[in-house]
């Protein structure tokens, strides 16, 4: 076997001695041979590429414990490796979405000022309803759905406390429909009510695995902040134009993002309900999607549980919402329109339109 000294080999993969001392500490990269008097350490020449794989994986910024999983599947399969690494990637992108957010909303709240002359001072306000429905299949209704003024939630549980926890879940966010809301503050103060509501789900599921999923808007007078856990979804309805605005926290999801399945597959996946996140009474710490959304008057806003999204496609969903009737009709019409897909499971629908106050 061709060796190479610490030095040698620093040199061939371009990481420091310093570096292979620590990951061999680490477990990361371990010396072929390790001379028992000295303490000098050798390397094989065969080494080289997985020590390279390590250097390019740390200027990935991958943390060291994620960089050695990756390198004891590089050396079982390099396809399992590879998709560790699409993995940690497609959860790098999501999380600099929500920091770009919330950049931008920070920039824009420092660099603008209500009070500058001839500055568009319209007032909005929220018209809404929520109805939930237990579906044409389950025995009971284990959803929740909230709306009012300045707060508007769906949380969808599940095992047999699933109906207390999403209760629990969505009646922790309660106090956020007192007072009104400042922009600049929100995020926090939602992120702060999220805690509340983990613990109060806890209370109620126990040690046990049951709980729910979370997705809610927080109306500031001129934002929406949303947060979201699990696989109720988000959607915004815009000059016509349907976006969804939550992403799935899902296996079937994590996959698709990491080229690993389509959409269209991920229908029929047996594992297409399995939570990747969710509020459990496991006492598991879940950091939550956050973001803003600048609010449009003839904007329309639809929280649903999986019941809807799940069996009405998108473009009936669209269809739905862009009828010309209110909240109410609204929201009996996509409960109505799963109900007719089959209703499997119970589903929940908040309908919220941004509009123009009233004049006193």
């Amino acid at each position: 076997m061709d060796m190479l000294t610490i030095g040698a080999f620093a040199k061939a993969c371009r990481l420091s001695p310093k570096a292979l001392r620590l990951y061999d500490e680490l477990d990361l990269l371990r010396p072929a041979r390790v001379d028992p008097d000295t303490g000098y350490r050798y390397y094989a020449a065969a080494q080289l590429e997985q020590a390279r794989l390590v250097a390019w994986l740390r200027r990935l910024g991958m943390p060291l414990a994620e960089i050695r999983q990756v390198g004891r599947l590089y050396d079982r399969d390099s396809t399992a490796a590879a998709r560790e690494i699409r993995a940690y990637w497609a959860r790098i992108e999501a999380e600099t979405a929500v920091r770009r957010d919330l950049a931008a909303f920070l920039v824009d709240h420092l660099t603008t000022d209500s009070r500058e002359p001839g500055k568009d001072t319209t007032m909005l306000e929220l018209r809404y309803s929520a109805h939930s429905d237990t579906g044409r299949v389950r025995p009971a209704n284990q959803d929740s759905a909230y709306a009012g003024t300045r707060l508007l939630a769906v949380a969808d549980g599940f095992g047999p406390a699933g109906a207390p926890a999403s209760s629990a879940a969505v009646e922790a966010l309660r106090f956020l429909d007192t007072d009104e809301t400042p922009a600049g503050g929100v995020l926090n103060l939602l992120e702060d009510a999220v805690r509340g509501a983990a613990q109060a789900v806890q209370d109620v599921a126990g040690d046990a695995d049951d709980g729910t999923t979370l997705t809610a808007l927080l109306w500031t007078g001129s934002r929406l902040a949303l947060v979201h856990i699990g696989d109720s979804r988000a959607y915004l309805l815009r000059d016509g134009e349907l976006f969804l605005i939550t992403h799935d926290h899902t296996v079937v999801q994590s996959m698709i993002d990491e080229g690993r399945l389509t959409a269209e597959e991920s229908v029929s996946h047996p594992q297409r309900a399995f939570l990747l996140k969710a509020l459990t009474g496991g006492g598991a710490t879940v950091v939550p999607d956050l973001r803003l959304h600048d609010a449009h008057p003839g904007d329309r806003y639809l929280l649903c549980s999986d019941g809807l999204s799940s069996v009405v496609p998108e473009d009936r969903i669209h269809d739905l919402l862009t009828s010309p009737i209110g909240p109410d009709e609204t929201v009996k019409a996509l409960v109505g329109a799963a109900n007719k897909a089959g209703g499997p499971d119970n589903v929940s629908c908040v309908v919220a339109d941004v509009v123009e106050r009233a004049a006193a």
